[in-house]
């Protein structure tokens, strides 16, 4: 049933309030709602918020938007985790209606003594108002009262009686005690506040086999292991990033084991898919005896946790034919006609390697058991997932297993790696993963990138995550194998400046880029099925590492909260269809000794979409998005050429992106520019 005062359209909401909308601690997000009335006396709104704790907060007042639209909104920063509440409160505004109206009246003659009456006799109403709230000392009552008795005086002209109660201080007194007549609340939405990581972090993902592997002509293969593994966590933490993941570390099956290149015919030594889990050392719980013990494992969460880094572990809930559970659990997997367990397939591709769960044959004893795996890894320090495929299980396994992990451990993270209809990918990031693998590998041009990006950073950003992966072990995008290192770079600097979480896979850095075969997306060699190692020091000692790029992005991301936010990403104009810009603007973010001049944090990116050639064009920004006044001057310096500029509204660009193709800038606004 629709209240007095009707609010309608509230947002955040996540399927009308089915489930709680997202936000990350000391994140600022928009509350907003349509509020109306009859006939055409004001309307007025705020939003109560409720903390973890229960408590209520103060009267947050909302303002209209644009005219005409009824929308009114406010932004709010959560600033601890836990599960908050919001209600939006509306109301009649019986002085808003007053003054309006005597504003006409009064100049005119028209009932100007009446109207002064009516006036006071409100100005009293709200006086009695702060009393019954206990703000007696507040000096807002007694000035409240004073505007009613000038309203009653009439030794002034009724003009100069209307006047004090437009005074500053009268509204001033009004927004901390408005007024309110036929109060109305809409429902409680919930929010659910994360902790930062969840929002903000930079992802390397990295095969533990394969650092310190050894490949020598005639000589059996040696993996590498969590100690030579750890061996390589430095530079990880050199580079700026704060998750190392790790694919699966549980043995592999030996049936149908795919050899190098994804062959079906594999070699002796042929090592096999992570992904591939299970076999007679054990299951999703241990771990493959080439890698070392789990004090090997706790080792190195260790030595990562000394470095910064937070390690991710992969889940993925799929098994080789060797796997325990398919002898001790068969009726958790799906028998074909022929009596033989269904194989994972994704039509044209075969998995004859993994066999999927079946969820609905005995959902109880599946659930517990995968409950019980992930506990065991969080006990060992693990507090990041990335899920592997979570679009073929059931929504509700992922909304009941979330939900019971976080009631416990809410700090504990779970990515979602579903490449899949956007429906699907949507509704598991609604259900309680807190981020989301997306489609921008897929969108390379101006206009699919400023539309895609636009949407994750407004339309569904109450409640998916992105994570901007720019590499996986099964994606090399044809951009990446025709565009040499500046499409390497390109790809770097848009994943890392427009999303605050982003991520690369080994090898990036060094613009890894052939395919198994033309049209293909798989690498050659592919490090799914083979140990990979790579001279790491070579490439840096030759120039050859993107290594340093990309260490100069993660610092800058650390550098500068506006990149670390996901709700203010805007886009401004350029006149050539292969550049793109785009800003990210926190205000009053920063130290006021910088020379910002309460512009806050402030960065502008123009990026050279085309890998292959040189081009130039005008920007032309948005300034008041920028938080400036349009005719306003000011300077940006480039963190990657070192360069500085004096830039106003329309202005110059050329890149080179074989040189830099992109500028990275930070505003530093001059004294005319609007704080």
């Amino acid at each position: 049933m629709i209240g007095r005062i009707p609010i309608l359209d509230i947002h955040p909401a996540v399927e009308c309030g089915q489930w709680p909308a997202k936000a990350a601690a000391g994140e600022t997000f928009e509350i907003s709602a349509v509020v109306f009335r009859e006939g055409h006396d004001a309307v007025a709104a705020g939003v109560v918020l409720t903390d973890p704790q229960g408590a209520k907060g103060p009267l947050l007042p909302m303002r209209e938007g644009a005219p005409g639209t009824d929308r009114w909104a406010v932004e709010v920063t959560l600033p601890t985790e836990g599960d908050w509440s919001f209600r939006v409160e509306a109301w009649g505004d019986p002085l808003a209606t007053w003054l309006h109206d005597a504003e006409i009246k009064i100049p005119r003659g028209i009932d100007a003594d009446l109207m002064c009456e009516e006036g006071a006799r409100l100005f009293e109403r709200a006086a009695r108002a702060v009393r019954a709230q206990g703000c007696e000392g507040c000096g807002h009552r007694a000035a409240l009262l004073a505007v009613a008795e000038r309203l009653r005086d009439d030794d002034y002209d009724p003009r100069a009686r209307l006047a004090v109660a437009e005074l500053p201080d009268t509204a001033a007194a009004l927004a901390a005690h408005p007024l309110r007549d036929l109060v109305t609340r809409g429902p409680r939405m919930r929010v659910r506040v994360d902790r930062r990581r969840a929002l903000f972090g930079s992802w390397y993902e990295l095969f533990p086999r394969s650092e310190g592997a050894v490949l020598e002509d005639g000589v059996p293969p040696r993996s590498g292991d969590f100690t030579t593994a750890a061996e390589r966590l430095p530079a990880v933490a050199g580079m700026g990033f704060d998750i190392v993941y790790l694919p699966p570390i549980h043995p592999i099956g030996s049936t149908f084991r795919k050899g190098r290149n994804n062959t079906l015919n594999p070699d002796p030594h042929d090592v096999g898919s992570p992904w591939a889990i299970g076999a007679e050392e054990g299951g999703h719980d241990a771990i493959h005896p080439d890698l070392g013990t789990m004090d090997d494992f706790d080792a190195f969460v260790k030595r990562a946790k000394g470095l910064g880094l937070e390690v991710a572990l992969d889940l993925a809930l799929q098994c080789s034919p060797d796997h325990p559970w398919v002898k001790e659990h068969p009726e958790w997997f799906t028998v074909r006609a022929d009596g033989t367990i269904a194989y994972a397939e994704n039509p044209p591709k075969k998995y004859q390697d993994i066999y999927p769960l079946n969820f609905d044959k005995d959902p109880e004893g599946v659930y517990a058991e995968v409950l019980r795996v992930v506990r065991q890894w969080m006990a060992h320090g693990v507090r990041v997932f990335r899920v592997d495929n979570p679009h073929t299980k059931p929504v509700a396994f992922w909304e009941r297993l979330l939900a019971e992990v976080k009631s416990t451990d809410p700090d504990v993270i779970f990515l979602s790696e579903a490449f899949t209809r956007p429906a699907m990918l949507r509704g598991l990031a609604k259900i309680g993963f807190h981020q989301s693998y997306t489609y921008f590998t897929w969108k390379n041009s101006r206009a699919d990138l400023e539309q895609y990006l636009g949407e994750l950073s407004h339309e569904t950003s109450h409640y998916l995550r992105p994570n901007l992966f720019v590499n996986t072990p099964d994606i090399l995008h044809e951009y990446l194998q025709n565009g040499g290192i500046p499409a390497f770079k390109i790809r770097a600097v848009l994943a890392a400046l427009t999303s605050p979480s982003w991520g690369v896979y080994a090898g990036y850095e060094l613009g890894e880029n052939v395919p198994v075969r033309p049209g293909s997306e798989e690498y050659l060699h592919s490090e799914k099925f083979e140990l990979r190692p790579r001279d790491w020091a070579g490439a840096e000692r030759e120039g050859r590492s993107l290594a340093p790029f990309i260490t100069r992005l993660n610092l800058f991301r650390r550098a500068h909260p506006a990149v670390q936010e996901l709700r203010n990403l805007r886009f401004h104009n350029v006149d050539h269809p292969d550049m793109v810009c785009f800003s990210k603007r926190l205000p009053g973010a920063y130290d006021p000794s910088t020379r910002r001049n309460g512009l806050g944090d402030v960065v502008l990116v123009v990026v050279n979409l085309d890998p292959h050639n040189t081009h130039e064009g005008m920007v032309w920004l948005d300034m008041p998005g920028l938080g400036l006044d349009w005719d306003a001057e000011f300077v940006v310096d480039d963190d990657l050429s070192g360069e500085t500029y004096h830039w106003r509204q329309a202005n110059y660009v050329r890149l080179d992106p074989h040189i830099n193709p992109a500028h990275v800038l930070t505003l530093r606004a001059l004294p005319q520019s609007r704080a």
